[in-house]
């Protein structure tokens, strides 16, 4: 870890190991800088070894603060997560191809972005629609949804949260096969609130720039506007943000259904995917936490809680490794680590670099798209996951080592 001084708040960064320096762009260091001159920061910022510029916030990054929140530091994919299960299956019991396993996944679990879900829209071995039906009406009659449907109707336009629950979406959310060191067959998936997640925090980081734009309040970065706790929009914003966190929970839960019954199905065999081995965990939230003894709120974008002994996903990028860690439970980094390998590179910078044939070459041995649709998630896109996890080795510790054998894209 380094350190690093803005006026008198701490940027405590975990970019540098034994074995290499990770590295982090200048942008996101000025980011990192702005956040720490907000005057409700508490103590520190800290910095995960896969910190990358984001919208006003870094990626990778934990802030912690009092008497206020800055909703652009949550981001608009509120509640992206992960989902990881262990079966009772070893590589042996996976056939040579796994390409029609792949096909059933994706029939399964709506992807991409035209395709949703919702009840009737399921493949033959998706998520049954009454159990998708069940889920929403619980969501659907949440106090915290019918306040924010009441108070801002417009958040809840187009976002279709009935018809996406289940759904993976783009970008880098995925799900995949993976095997461990003693080659058993884990199933993991990556994803969030989807469109509903979006507007919610699109409409409040909108909301909290006019609220700080009519109070005169100069910031280092307008993406920095915040909603003191005070304010009506405050409470507003914690209740939707809350139930965004539940929603993308439970659309992660639905599409590991939806997954294991696919591959059950293609294998004719049951997985016995326990609960022995569940990991769940948001990576873009806040939270009410207990730190350095005073009681704070703990925005993570992009990272993930590492309290001591909480088991926490760490992906690597399609044809790399990933990780299943144990929280240290290291008090500077808020109790926190990262979400992942980091972008080295814009999702742009990745298209015009890489080729096809490069995709292809990083990406050998795994079942997944090697098109142009999805090179901007080559591997060569991230950081070196080794060098990240040397980084945080006093966050957390290795307890399975997992490398992908197939992966679903969006």
């Amino acid at each position: 870890m380094r350190v690093e001084k803005q006026g008198q708040t701490e940027i405590k960064l975990w970019t540098t190991s034994p074995r290499g320096d990770v590295p982090v762009e200048p942008k996101a260091l000025a980011q990192l800088r702005n956040v720490a001159r907000l005057p409700f920061v508490f103590r520190h910022v800290a910095a995960m070894p896969d910190v990358h510029l984001g919208i006003g916030a870094t990626v990778g990054s934990v802030i912690a603060t009092r008497g206020a929140i800055v909703p652009a530091a949550v981001g608009v994919d509120i509640g992206c997560g992960m989902e990881a299960v262990r079966t009772a299956l070893d590589a042996k019991d996976l056939p040579d191809s796994l390409g029609a396993v792949r096909s059933a996944i994706e029939a399964a679990v709506p992807h991409g972005r035209t395709n949703q879900g919702g009840p009737g829209d399921r493949g033959a071995w998706g998520v049954p629609p009454a159990a998708v039906a069940l889920a929403w009406s619980r969501l659907g009659k949440d106090e915290r949804y019918q306040r924010l449907v009441g108070t801002h109707p417009k958040v809840d336009r187009n976002a279709a949260p009935d018809r996406h629950l289940g759904t993976l979406g783009t970008g880098n959310h995925f799900i995949e096969l993976c095997l461990d060191e003693a080659d058993r067959v884990w199933i993991m998936l990556h994803s969030g609130s989807r469109g509903i997640g979006n507007r919610i925090g699109s409409h409040f980081i909108e909301r909290a720039k006019q609220e700080i734009e009519r109070s005169g309040v100069e910031l280092p970065d307008p993406d920095l506007a915040y909603l003191p706790e005070s304010s009506k929009l405050f409470a507003e914003y914690v209740a939707a943000v809350g139930w965004a966190q539940d929603y993308a929970a439970a659309n992660r839960r639905q599409m590991l259904r939806a997954t294991v019954g696919a591959v059950e199905q293609t294998l004719g065999r049951p997985l016995a995917a326990g609960d022995e081995e569940a990991i769940s965990c948001h990576h873009n939230y806040v939270a009410r936490e207990r730190h350095f003894g005073e009681d704070v709120l703990v925005t993570r974008k992009g990272a993930v809680n590492a309290s001591a002994g909480r088991l926490g996903i760490i992906p690597g990028s399609m044809g790399k490794r990933s990780y299943i860690v144990r929280g240290k439970g290291n008090p500077d980094s808020f109790e926190s680590c990262s979400h992942g390998a980091g972008r080295a590179m814009s999702r742009g910078e990745a298209k015009r670099r890489f080729t096809i044939a490069d995709l292809r070459e990083q990406t050998e041995g795994v079942e997944c798209r090697k098109d142009e649709g999805v090179l901007d998630e080559i591997p060569g896109a991230y950081k070196d996951l080794d060098l990240v996890m040397a980084a945080q080795a006093d966050l957390v510790e290795v307890v399975h080592t997992l490398r992908a054998v197939l992966t679903v894209k969006g």
